[in-house]
C-alpha cells in the first residue's frame, strides 16, 4: 500500500484502484479541535482537486479536496458521531472517505511521504 500527499495535506493510502482519504497529523495538529465533518455521498464523483468533505474545528473551517478523480465507494460515517477522531488518529482511524481511483496516473503529481515531510519543514 502507497501513500501519497498533495500540497493542502490530504493523504491518500492507495490499495489497487481504491484510495482512502485524510488529512494529514499536520493539517490536523494545524486546525485544532475538530468539531464537525460533512461527508461527500457514497456515489459521489470527483475531479482532482474537487472540494469532497468539509472540516471544522474551534479555530476554522476547511475544505479536504480529492488527491484524485474517482467515485466515492465508502464514507468514514464514525466522525459524525466522533469528529475528534481526526485528531487522535489522522492518518488512521480519522480517515474521511475511499474513492476508486478513475486514472492512477494523477498519483504521480503527489508527493511520497519523505518529499511531504520535507514540504512540511518548509512551511
Amino acid at each position: 500500500m502507497s501513500t501519497y500527499f498533495t500540497e493542502d495535506h490530504e493523504w491518500i493510502k492507495v490499495d489497487g484502484d481504491t484510495g482512502t482519504v485524510g488529512i494529514s497529523g499536520y493539517a490536523a495538529k494545524a486546525l485544532g479541535d475538530v468539531v464537525f465533518v460533512e461527508l461527500p455521498e457514497v456515489g459521489a464523483e470527483f475531479d482532482k482537486g474537487d472540494e469532497a468533505a468539509v472540516v471544522e474545528s474551534v479555530k476554522a473551517a476547511s475544505e479536504v479536496y480529492s488527491p484524485v478523480g474517482g467515485e466515492v465507494t465508502a464514507v468514514n460515517e464514525a466522525l459524525e458521531e466522533a469528529p475528534e477522531t481526526v485528531n487522535a488518529s489522522p492518518d488512521g482511524d480519522g480517515w474521511f472517505l475511499k474513492i476508486k481511483i478513475a486514472d492512477a496516473d494523477e498519483l504521480s503529481s503527489l508527493m511520497d511521504e519523505a518529499k511531504y515531510k520535507t514540504y512540511c519543514d518548509g512551511l
